[in-house]
């Protein structure tokens, strides 16, 4: 159903310049202060997308999220010790 997306993180010198990112891809965020853009894009077509962003001259450093690649679900292998520290 939906495309399978990978998160980049793009360092950039000129925050204005960095909305024209949207044509590579989904933009998430852009912080003003840091000087950074998240960006989402089709796994498909990931690295050579990062190979076109790099040669932006307002890119300063590209970085891969490894956000999917945490794991999110937990499972309860340690004891409770909250009985133990009771009233």
């Amino acid at each position: 159903m939906f495309a399978e997306r990978t998160g980049y993180i793009i360092w950039v010198t000129d925050v204005k310049a960095a909305r024209n990112l949207e044509k590579y891809g989904t933009v998430h965020y852009i912080s003003r202060r840091m000087h950074y853009v998240v960006m989402y894009v089709n796994a498909d077509r990931a690295e050579e997308t990062a190979k076109n962003i790099r040669r932006l001259s307002y890119v300063r450093k590209i970085e891969r999220s490894y956000r999917n690649e945490i794991k999110t679900e937990y499972t309860k292998d340690v004891p409770d010790k909250t009985r133990f520290y009771g009233l």
